[in-house]
């Protein structure tokens, strides 16, 4: 034998002689007296106090699936981590056992590898209090960096408990965790075809459902409850594996149901989830997802919601969805971008069947119990949303400007067919809203009517209290028969209503914008019609009243009426306000106060000619514009004749003024020269802060 070879056998000896008294020394040692020792070093590497308070043991098994060779396995019983000294409770986490699995070869190069780790009943208590939480571990000491590095393969748990507090978000949740018992595919949950089996969006199979969660406790004092499946604690680790998830969860009225995949956050397309939202307003979301949107009716939408994960950069998008706003659809595609200074939302919507009254909430309006019910509302019902209970008119919901300036978006909105009724044919709705650094715009914000086009911008500053707004808009071509296509009389009206308005104000609803306007308001109409019939079909009371004192219950036709009103701070004043029949010439004059919400309006008419049968006494509207009050004023009927004198001289002031002309027939209409005189657009100063 040579010397080479006695070596080798004097080698192999000793290893085995070394391996043997592991073996025994690992089976008959008493690893309890090590429990000192390892506390305290575990205690100074966490920075807070660690116990094993239970038996410490240490013996040689196999692997739980009963795979590869026997390995060493070191089991504690009743393991306890304690919260730092600000925390409210005194645990962070404790378990009833750990069981963990040591790789010894990585140990002679300074590497500890544990390839599979086993907690029965864990139950960690997560906090966070300000910058603080408690999951960050600060050791102890001043050590230095260790030389020893840690591998942690997999983690597995019988029945788990995870809660988390953290006021300053207004979270207080609870999940429990527990094994399927049989690991559940990807497929059967995430509804894929069968040669989709297992296979994420991006072609990569992935991992089974492992663990089914409850979740119950508060948000934002929303009441939180549901539950779902993820994939196991490997998986989350596994790069080439997208890890499963399925929710459906309630956060207060928002109901939240998602199923699909998460991948390695390094990889594009992290998320890849198909996701369906609802509630009872789109505003409900922002304090669950911290994405402004507006009040709406209720909602509910469903996509595909695939995002790429960057620390301060991540980006979200919602592609594809179809769903309802109150009565009216919506598809497009948005998506949200992490970005400084303020995250952006951009996207593209449209809808082919929008209901006016679904739009009240943007306004202020309230939609009461109404809304909750109007994903049943009828087609062209009429029911729409409910104005103030406090005896307003004016929508006086504040917005809410304190969330403006905390995201940008650049979104537009593209409506075919607007709904209100059979009664108002609107179409074609476009607008652009852009929300920067906490000013708000629609530019535009158009739409179809009647054969004709408004035209309008919308500027709203949320950075000054109270927010500056201004207003601009332009009405042309509006063709009466077609306003109100179901009245009769109308249909032989051949004329056309052209407006504009410019407004400014300060306020934090319309009604304190409206109520505190400086501007212009101007309107000409030409060859229309009035009766009691109309002014009942619009649900006008006071022009009702107003029309059947001045000219009973028969229509009149209306050669030409303009309309050119003042505002100053909140309060219209009439600067001319005429009305042309064949039978007498209407003047109106007064103001209306936007503010206090009440009408100081008298009403005269001028005979023409002597057609006694058309003389009526003058007329006054005074009161609020929910209990207006309107009367014959007392005193003697209005001269006889002078009609055409009466125009001549009431129309004379319009010389400087700058109202709009109709778009066609001028020289057709009887009130030409009155046209002719009125041209130009409404003006507006800056808002101004009061």
């Amino acid at each position: 034998m040579t010397r080479g070879v006695r070596v080798l056998i004097w080698a192999g000896a000793a290893v085995l002689a070394l391996a043997v008294a592991v073996v025994i020394f690992v089976a008959t040692f008493d690893w309890n007296r090590a429990k000192p020792y390892l506390n305290d070093k575990v205690s100074r590497s966490l920075g807070r106090p660690f116990a094993i308070r239970g038996d410490l043991s240490a013996h040689w098994r196999r692997a739980r699936d009963g795979s590869g060779w026997p390995g060493l396995v070191v089991s504690a019983d009743d393991i306890v981590v304690d919260n730092p000294d600000w925390a409210r409770e005194e645990r962070f986490a404790k378990a009833e056992r750990v069981e963990l699995r040591l790789s010894l070869l990585p140990l002679l190069v300074g590497r500890v590898t544990i390839p599979e780790v086993w907690l029965t009943r864990p139950d960690v208590r997560l906090e966070k209090r300000g910058a603080r939480n408690n999951w960050t571990f600060e050791p102890a000491g001043d050590d230095g960096p260790s030389r020893w590095t840690m591998d942690v393969r997999d983690v597995g748990f019988d029945t788990a408990h995870v809660a988390l507090l953290d006021k300053a978000d207004g979270i207080d949740v609870k999940v429990d965790v527990d094994p399927l018992g049989k690991p559940i595919a990807f497929a059967e949950l995430a509804g894929r075809a069968p040669d989709d089996a297992g296979k994420a969006a991006n072609g990569r199979r992935a991992a089974d459902y492992v663990f089914g969660f409850k979740i119950g406790g508060t948000y934002n004092g929303a009441r939180v409850s549901g539950g779902g499946r993820s994939g196991g604690v490997r998986a989350l680790r596994d790069a080439d594996r997208p890890f499963p998830l399925q929710a459906d969860v309630r956060v207060g009225d928002v109901h939240v149901a998602l199923a699909g995949t998460l991948t390695d956050p390094t990889s594009p397309g992290a998320v890849d989830l198909h996701l369906r939202l609802s509630g009872d307003s789109m505003a409900h979301l922002y304090p669950l997802l911290g994405v402004i949107l507006p009040d709406t009716p209720p909602f509910e939408t469903d996509g595909h919601l695939t995002a790429t994960l960057r620390s301060g950069a991540s980006t979200f998008t919602y592609d594809g969805f179809n769903g309802r706003v109150g009565g009216s659809d919506l598809h497009g595609s948005v998506t949200y971008e992490q970005r400084e200074p303020r995250p952006r939302l951009r996207g593209e919507l449209r809808s082919d069947r929008l209901q006016l009254a679904d739009l009240g909430p943007l306004i202020g309006l309230d939609t009461g119990d109404k809304s909750k019910a109007s994903r049943a509302a009828p087609p062209g019902g009429r029911d729409g949303p409910t104005r103030p209970a406090n005896g307003k008119v004016l929508p006086n919901r504040p917005f809410r400007t304190d969330r403006w300036q905390k995201m940008d978006a650049d979104v537009t909105l593209e409506g075919k067919r607007i709904v209100r009724g059979a009664d108002l044919p609107l179409s074609d709705l476009r607008t652009h809203l852009v929300l920067d650094g906490g000013r708000l715009t629609l530019q535009p914000l158009d739409f179809g009517m009647a054969a004709g086009r408004i035209t309008s911008t919308v500027a709203l500053d949320g950075r000054d209290t109270p927010m500056k707004g201004e207003i601009k808009l332009r009405a042309r071509g509006l063709k009466l028969r077609q306003l109100l296509p179901r009245m009769d009389a109308l249909q032989d009206a051949l004329g056309e209503v052209n407006a504009e308005a410019a407004l400014s104000g300060s306020g934090n609803s319309v009604a304190a914008l409206l109520g505190s306007a400086d501007g212009e308001v101007k309107l000409l109409m030409s060859r229309g019609v009035v009766s009691r019939e109309l002014m009942e079909l619009a649900g006008l009371n006071v022009a009702n009243y107003v029309v059947v004192k001045l000219f009973g219950d028969e229509s009149v036709r209306i050669n030409c009426a303009a309309a050119d009103l003042g505002a100053n701070d909140g309060v219209l004043q009439t600067r001319l306000a005429l009305v042309d029949t064949d039978n007498a010439l209407i003047d109106i004059s007064g103001k209306v106060d936007l503010g206090s919400e009440t009408n100081d309006l008298d009403i005269r008419p001028n005979t023409k000619g002597l057609r006694i049968f058309s003389l009526r006494s003058p007329l006054y509207v005074r009161g609020t514009f929910a209990q207006p009050d309107v009367g014959v004023q007392k005193g003697p009927l209005l001269l006889r004749g002078g009609g055409a004198a009466a125009l001549g001289a009431l129309a004379a002031p319009a010389a400087a003024l700058a109202l709009i002309a109709p778009s066609n027939d001028e020289d057709a209409s009887p009130c030409a020269d009155l046209f002719a005189r009125m041209r130009g657009g409404a003006k507006a100063p800056p808002a101004q802060k009061r």
